[in-house]
């Protein structure tokens, strides 16, 4: 495990100084009908840069209509074929762990399947630092913080988890879909819609959760598989977002919440979170 840590620390530190988001993109099934995702990690969706390592999966699985897929299974064969639109360069092979059910899915189910990966330990120069907290729109209260730890010449220090979500929706309307919360995730996205699929023009609800219970006023981003330009808003006092979905395509809420350690040091702990899904063309 610390050898796939320490490979994806390596990578990472070849990228833009930003925050790097993790988060999945559905692939076709196979042949026997078994849901395929690919899951990586760039700081620009929706490109990929750096695969995450099986060994880095603390977590996964898939709930919907007569699914209960847990964990989800690697070894999935990929092709540059069809997939390079999602890299930010040339590569020699496919910057994605690609992740499937083990027994098929039906087309017409709706699910929501899941990712978590295993903490990662970091330290970060004061300059990357001051481009962090712009890129996740950090709290006044991290940054107050964050200002005096720097007056007393204590550099970042960081434990982080990366939360990874995706709605994949089934052929067909959907009522009355209700995403469940997953605890287990640490940090959740979830989506209240009255049907779904979602359409260009819908407003919809989501929900922000931290081990289960709302997390209010954490800035979260809405970004488009189109465009780099995003839409930030903060959760409300239940941890609820409603936002109009401007147009179809592939989207990304992503949020990352930053506190304190909790064992009471300079460290801080953060949490990545990301929820994939896809929007149709107006009704």
């Amino acid at each position: 495990m610390r050898r796939a840590a320490l490979a994806l620390l390596c990578a990472l530190a070849a990228l833009p100084a930003a925050a790097h988001d993790s988060w999945f993109t559905p692939l076709p099934p196979t042949a026997r009908g078994q849901l395929v995702l690919a899951l990586g990690t760039g700081t620009a969706y929706p490109h990929y840069e750096v695969a995450i390592a099986p060994q880095q999966l603390a977590d996964s699985g898939c709930v919907g209509d007569g699914v209960r897929e847990k964990p989800l299974r690697d070894g999935v064969e990929l092709s540059l074929d069809g997939i390079r639109q999602w890299f930010a360069a040339t590569t020699e092979g496919p910057p994605v762990l690609a992740l499937r059910t083990g027994r098929p899915v039906s087309p017409v189910v709706s699910v929501s399947c899941w990712a978590r990966l295993v903490p990662i330990d970091i330290g970060i120069d004061d300059a990357t630092v001051a481009i962090y907290l712009d890129e996740v729109q950090a709290l006044p209260a991290v940054r107050e913080r964050w200002a005096a730890l720097k007056a007393r010449g204590v550099r970042w220090q960081e434990t982080y988890v990366k939360h990874a979500r995706i709605e994949v929706d089934g052929d067909g309307d959907t009522a009355a879909v209700a995403t469940p919360a997953l605890p287990s995730l640490g940090l959740d996205l979830r989506v209240e819609s009255a049907r779904r699929p979602l359409h260009a023009g819908d407003s919809v609800r989501f929900q922000l959760l931290r081990d289960g219970q709302p997390l209010a006023g954490q800035p979260l981003q809405l970004v488009g598989d189109s465009s780099g330009v995003g839409i930030w808003r903060r959760t409300d006092a239940d941890g609820r977002l409603d936002l109009r979905l401007p147009a179809a395509g592939r989207w990304l809420l992503r949020g990352t919440e930053l506190r304190p350690a909790p064992d009471g040091s300079d460290r801080w702990d953060s949490r990545f979170v990301t929820l994939a899904f896809e929007v149709r063309p107006p009704r």
